[in-house]
């Protein structure tokens, strides 16, 4: 029989500003590093408030990862030094390797009713800091729902999922992401790479992550599991929507500040010095 996954620790989102003064709920960041290796961040930005999102995250560089945007309902505009540009729209999901560096925009566009959509940072290993930089842009038609026997629902972004395979590959820390929706009552269970790490993130409703015990967790809570095979999920009266994501840990020393994230303080402070001189973009 597979272990089951236990909780490790649970992490209550914290109000932050970034960007030109987008208001966000981070899951985890960089004070978290290196309990979620190889992720890095996770922020969840939602509002009824244009106000709150709409001054958007203007042209700015990143080097040495990957971030990937899903958006749950709205608009972001977006544009980068590669010359992609387009707006990602509800239920689409960008992702974005920087590797030797890239400048981009995301600004979102006014609503009405909630903006909600998340991003999560992926480091690169030291191997893979200077790759070339790609872009996948994956419309929400495109990526797989399946129904459950307990009669939710998955969204599979990336990894497989009952002979189900996510659009989003050749992604180096080998990631599952997956967006679940459980009714009232309804289990789910997942096997996972005994080495990966793996976390949830729950959106909204309640659940219990343990089959042995029950654990209240509010909503915007991020449960950090640890070592094992498989994880365990039950919806609580209210049914719950939960972001489950899992990635190899790469075990590597960090260096991060701000959008920038390297192995060692020298290579750090050599690509801001490149990004003030001209000379940051390689491809």
């Amino acid at each position: 029989m597979k272990s089951e996954r236990k909780i490790s620790k649970i992490y209550k989102s914290s109000r932050v500003t970034e960007g030109a003064g987008v208001h966000l709920n981070r899951a985890f960041g960089y004070h978290q590093v290196p309990a979620f290796d190889p992720f890095l961040l996770l922020d969840d930005f939602h509002s009824e408030n244009p106000d709150d999102y709409i001054a958007g995250f203007p042209w700015h560089p990143h080097r040495g990862i990957e971030t990937v945007t899903y958006m749950i309902n709205g608009r972001v505009e977006h544009g980068d030094s590669l010359g992609n540009s387009g707006v990602i729209e509800s239920g689409d999901i960008q992702w974005m390797t920087a590797g030797s560096g890239i400048i981009h925009q995301e600004m979102p566009a006014r609503v009405e009713g909630m903006m909600q959509g998340f991003q999560l940072w992926v480091n690169l290993p030291a191997e893979n800091k200077m790759m070339n930089p790609r872009y996948q842009e994956i419309k929400a038609a495109d990526i797989p729902e399946i129904e459950l026997e307990s009669g939710g629902t998955v969204k599979i972004i990336a990894g497989q999922m009952n002979g189900t395979s996510g659009p989003v590959t050749d992604i180096i820390c080998t990631p599952e992401y997956f967006d679940v929706t459980l009714p009232a009552g309804g289990v789910f269970r997942h096997p996972t790479a005994q080495d990966h790490t793996v976390f949830a993130y729950l959106m909204k409703g309640h659940g219990n992550f343990d089959s042995d015990k029950k654990v209240v967790v509010e909503p915007l809570s991020t449960l950090l599991f640890g070592s094992g095979e498989t994880v365990y999920i039950e919806a609580g009266e209210s049914g719950i929507r939960f972001l489950l994501i899992a990635g190899k840990p790469l075990k590597e020393k960090v260096a991060w500040y701000g959008p920038i994230v390297m192995n060692t303080q020298e290579e750090l402070n050599n690509a801001f010095e490149e990004y003030r001189n001209g000379t940051f973009l390689k491809g």
